[in-house]
């Protein structure tokens, strides 16, 4: 058992734990609750001894951690699952703890099969990911066999059947007699795992009580309460002899009733006096996490705030738009769109088998060109349109959302005989009177 009496800690003139009295029972899982920086960590610090307090006290079996004869034997610990050296082999790492505590090393071989890590256990833990990590912790957790266990957020980057297999697993200690200490922020977790709960806030005492009263204490139970939707009149009716009866009734935007203060058997008596016929008459019982939402409200420290990006948007010049929202941007699901178009030209997908097998090989919003052939003209230069091969400018890129869906035959005329290039011959330059493109890469002028 553990027993924690007045305990106080401060780290100079901040106060993390004080005046922290509890008492975490054999037989059971005690999960340990409380805000970011309410003084869990702290407080499991001082149960193994790895701080001091500044006034109280805390024991394990009646002895400090310092006191207790051979303590890994006795208590097994899981803080922080990054604190191995990250060139040993987890079979290495275990083998140094129980060489240290005087565990025989087959005990090494047994509980790294019991958390699954039989098959790496010769690799180093530096390559392990945070899952396999916390496995590890486990283990040299168990590795003494204790009958006293602390785990620190011990499903943190677990899988789902790794988060089943740590709920199992804190059941069955807690089943064989074992003090069993757990502190976790998954209150969906904690409502499956733990039999007790401890809750502080701003290193103080909130609640220390099962977890089933600990829901009943903080929230407040309904009924849920539907007459037939086409028949309007009969929910007036119906609340008017809730309301008659001592009964709270509060509308929902789905239009069923909220009703607390009356039993559900009262509720369904009123509803048959009345002549009203009810669609739904269920109990709810509000979750763990609603409970303990409401209960450390008040002992929160970090409280985000809606981003107001004050002073941060330009200011948009002379007779630009705004920009228009796009449907559905920042709800599940949603993706942005891709990037603008690489090189001033839609995107278009392949069609002939010249585009698919030939030189140019297809990138992610286009074409890359590859290096082209001696004598061949720059894909970035305006690409000849008549049939005599001459280069003239043609009007600009039609959009993509108004592109034509197909475009028209090109006329059977028999193409001109080509002559080939000379070779490496100079290119001649323009005309005086022809002005030079400015969309055009200087290279290709």
């Amino acid at each position: 058992m553990i027993e924690a009496a007045g305990l106080t800690k401060r780290y100079g003139n901040k106060t993390a734990v004080y005046n922290l009295s509890f008492r975490v029972r054999p037989g059971a899982v005690t999960g340990f609750l409380g805000p970011n920086g309410s003084g869990k960590s702290t407080t499991m610090r001082m149960i193994l001894g790895l701080d001091n307090p500044t006034s109280g006290s805390v024991t394990i079996g009646g002895y400090p951690y310092r006191k207790l004869p051979n303590a890994p034997r006795q208590v097994g610990a899981l803080l922080d699952a990054k604190a191995v050296h990250g060139g040993r082999s987890a079979r290495n790492h275990l083998l140094s703890l129980a060489q240290l505590s005087g565990i025989p090393a087959r005990r090494v071989d047994e509980v790294l099969g019991v958390v699954g890590l039989q098959d790496v256990a010769r690799k180093r833990s530096m390559g392990f990911s945070l899952g396999m990590g916390q496995r590890l912790g486990i283990a040299a957790a168990l590795l003494g066999d204790p009958q006293v266990l602390l785990f620190d957020e011990p499903v943190n980057g677990l899988d789902p059947e790794g988060i089943l297999w740590v709920r199992n697993l804190m059941k069955a200690l807690a089943a064989e007699g074992r003090t069993v200490f757990v502190s976790s922020h998954l209150m969906s977790e904690m409502a499956l795992t733990a039999d007790h709960l401890i809750v502080i806030g701003r290193g103080q005492l909130l609640a220390d009580m099962s977890v089933q009263e600990f829901i009943s204490a903080n929230s407040a139970d309904f009924a849920r309460v539907r007459t037939p939707d086409t028949e309007p009149h009969l929910r007036e009716k119906l609340t008017t002899a809730l309301t008659e009866a001592g009964g709270h009734v509060l509308p929902e935007q789905d239009g069923a009733l909220r009703v607390t203060g009356l039993p559900l058997p009262r509720i369904s008596d009123l509803a048959h006096e009345a002549d009203v016929r009810l669609w739904e008459l269920s109990p709810h019982q509000a979750s763990l996490e609603e409970a303990y939402m409401r209960m450390t409200q008040g002992a929160v420290d970090y409280r985000s705030t809606i981003d107001q990006k004050a002073g941060l948007q330009q200011p948009l010049p002379p007779g630009a738009q705004p920009p228009v929202p796009v449907a559905g941007q920042g709800q599940p699901g949603w993706y942005a769109p891709p990037p603008p178009q690489q090189g001033g030209q839609p995107f278009t997908m392949p069609t002939t088998p010249a585009e698919l097998h030939g030189g140019a090989q297809a990138g992610a919003y286009g074409t890359a060109a590859t290096a082209p052939a001696p004598g061949a003209q720059s894909p970035y230069a305006p690409q000849p349109t008549q049939a005599d091969g001459q280069a003239s400018h043609g009007p600009a890129p039609v959009p993509q959302d108004q592109a034509p869906t197909a475009a028209p035959p090109a006329p059977s005329t028999p193409p001109a005989p080509a002559t080939p290039p000379a070779p490496q011959q100079a290119p001649t330059p323009a005309p005086a009177s022809a002005p030079a493109d400015p969309t055009e890469p200087e290279d290709a002028r």
